[in-house]
């Protein structure tokens, strides 16, 4: 997969103020973590976001919005963004926002 830097300067806009984010190359693009514990990426297929097992009903309701596979195997608990919808600044936001409430509640790394 090859990386999508627009996507991912959307992204860096939307956390450049949270304390404790780090970056990092990972799933065939770029990932960023909350105190260690993983919260989104961006490739070129989309934005993935970590929304938490029993947490991603409501996105997945949204068209444009898919459970995130890896080898063909459903991650329960992430989704994946395409590009109507991280392209769209209030739903970028809202999944932002619930998979930094989500991994927020996680113990730290």
């Amino acid at each position: 997969m090859a990386r999508d830097q627009g996507l991912e300067e959307l992204i860096y806009d939307e956390l450049r103020a949270t304390p404790c984010i780090t970056d990092k190359a990972m799933f065939g693009g770029w990932a960023w973590l909350l105190c260690g514990n993983l919260l989104c990426g961006a490739r070129d297929d989309g934005m993935l976001v970590r929304l938490g097992k029993g947490n991603d009903a409501w996105a997945l309701a949204v068209t444009g919005i898919e459970p995130m596979l890896s080898r063909g195997k459903h991650m329960h608990g992430w989704v994946r963004a395409g590009a109507s919808v991280y392209g769209d600044d209030d739903m970028r936001c809202q999944l932002i926002a619930a998979a930094l409430q989500f991994v927020g509640s996680l113990p730290k790394k």
